[in-house]
């Protein structure tokens, strides 16, 4: 069978270009192979109509919708290769190898956390990193505010609208400017760039951060920036440019500088986003993608 689109990834994106694909009546293999990057999240938030919802929960219901339309295939494999021929493109995965006209491009990022004691059992929990999805949660509680990059300064700022009790710490590392530091403590931001030693707490529920100097300050939550890297390892193979942060380079609608390739959500910023951000660009891509078919079709 010679699909209309191969989509690779089923976080918001892949699935609501699935979506929008499936109503549209084209053939289309969903490729996921069930690692989404939220997994550790207690509750999605800032999706309308599902504000609170778990990651798992969400995907069911996102993949029970989209698999109703007949025309959409969930196939949960990793992809192993993709190649360039005639007729679109070959995908190689499991043991399976899938014809398609069209590839979009929907993997996501992979965050890794700093190497701490602690922080894995407690990310996702207490430990998060946006404030937009988990700073209400937070709100008005104690809280650690951990970031190696000069990203540290806006952030502190940022979560200072949920927050007044801050301490802001860049991991041993000398990041703010000496008027950045006088502008959080003017705020009564504690500044701090001691290396953290370990994270302490219970029930996914932090209480205690230590330092190497054996300090030690009570917290009961906190944002850890991640470092942050594509899943996607085809682009040098495909021809595909990327930009500084690894994503893959794409219009407002999606198309990439390759013909017949698209890419959208976290896979094309090369930034993390909210799950309503990355479907929104999903759908955006997929109805570009759909344009594109038909006028190849009416082009005959």
């Amino acid at each position: 069978m010679l699909y209309d689109c191969a989509i690779i990834g089923g976080g918001p994106a892949g699935l609501n270009a699935a979506l929008v694909l499936g109503r549209a009546r084209r053939k289309v293999a969903l490729l996921d192979n069930n690692q989404p990057r939220n997994a550790v999240t207690h509750a999605s938030h800032g999706f309308l109509t599902r504000d609170g919802i778990t990651p798992s929960e969400f995907r069911r219901i996102a993949y029970e919708e989209v698999t109703s339309y007949p025309s959409v295939e969930h196939h949960p494999l990793t992809v192993m290769d993709i190649q360039k021929i005639p007729e679109g493109f070959l995908i190689m995965a499991g043991d399976q190898v899938i014809r398609a006209r069209k590839l979009l491009i929907t993997t996501g990022m992979k965050e890794t956390v700093p190497d701490i004691p602690g922080l894995k059992e407690l990310y996702g929990k207490s430990l998060f990193h946006c404030p937009y999805c988990d700073g209400w949660e937070l709100r008005d509680r104690p809280l650690i505010v951990i970031a190696e990059n000069e990203g540290l300064f806006h952030l502190a700022k940022l979560l200072y609208n949920w927050s007044r009790d801050l301490v802001i710490c860049s991991n041993g590392r000398s990041i703010l400017t000496d008027e950045q530091k006088q502008k959080l403590i003017g705020y009564n931001i504690t500044v701090s760039e001691k290396k953290v030693a370990a994270f302490h707490g219970e029930d996914g529920i932090l209480q205690e951060v230590e330092f190497v100097d054996g300090s030690k300050i009570r917290r009961t939550g906190g944002f850890v920036t991640p470092n942050w890297q594509s899943n996607f390892v085809f682009s040098e193979r495909l021809g595909l440019e990327t930009n500084a942060l690894g994503g893959v380079i794409a219009d407002a609608t999606g198309k990439t500088g390759i013909t017949g390739i698209f890419a959208a959500g976290e896979a094309a910023s090369g930034a993390p986003s909210q799950l309503i951000v990355a479907a929104a660009a999903g759908s955006v891509a997929a109805a570009s993608l759909n344009l594109e078919l038909t006028e190849e079709e009416f082009s005959q």
